[in-house]
């Protein structure tokens, strides 16, 4: 089954994994272009014709992926835009959804799992790709909630850790290790 969109741009900062996933998408027949960052991103997408498919990395130097999905929008309207995140929150994924994202997938995410959270219908049910959710741990939880509080701050992480009640380095050390899985 080929996906419904033929161009697709990929914009990631990280180069080893831009390149990696450019390869293996242009191998399954994609037209791919890639940009490391919101700028670069804005330039190629704003050049006729516009691409089918958006691929953002959320956490970027200089404007972040939910930025760039705002401004993409207005660019092309019609692309699908698919969020990829290392450090994947409740908060997050439902900010890039209400800013009009496709989907939301948290690093490592593959070539073939990025097409077919491209490729789904998103008023279809739920299919057997998409296990139905356990409850989250409690420490997930715990970093949920803190990314929540800290989106709430605009990134300010003093603020965010007297909200929550820690010591600003501790919220940082907290901050600094990756999401748990479950």
């Amino acid at each position: 089954m080929s996906p419904p969109f033929q161009r697709l741009l990929l914009v990631d900062d990280d180069a080893s994994l831009r390149e990696h996933l450019a390869n293996a998408l242009r191998r399954r027949g994609l037209t791919v272009e890639t940009a490391p960052d919101t700028p670069a991103a804005l330039e190629l997408a704003a050049r006729t014709p516009p691409p089918d498919a958006v691929v953002l990395d959320l956490a970027m130097p200089g404007p972040d992926g939910l930025e760039a999905l705002r401004a993409l929008r207005g660019l092309a309207p019609e692309a699908r835009c698919l969020i990829l995140t290392g450090y994947g929150s409740i908060a997050t994924a439902l900010e890039a959804v209400r800013l009009g994202a496709w989907d939301y997938l948290t690093k490592p995410a593959d070539a073939d799992q990025i097409l077919h959270a491209l490729s789904r219908d998103p008023a279809a049910p739920a299919d057997e790709a998409h296990p139905p959710l356990e409850p989250p741990s409690l420490e997930r939880l715990e970093w949920e909630h803190i990314q929540r509080v800290l989106t709430e701050c605009g990134g300010n992480i003093s603020q965010a850790a007297r909200l929550l009640g820690l010591h600003r380095r501790s919220l940082q050390r907290k901050l600094g290790k990756y999401p748990p899985a479950r």
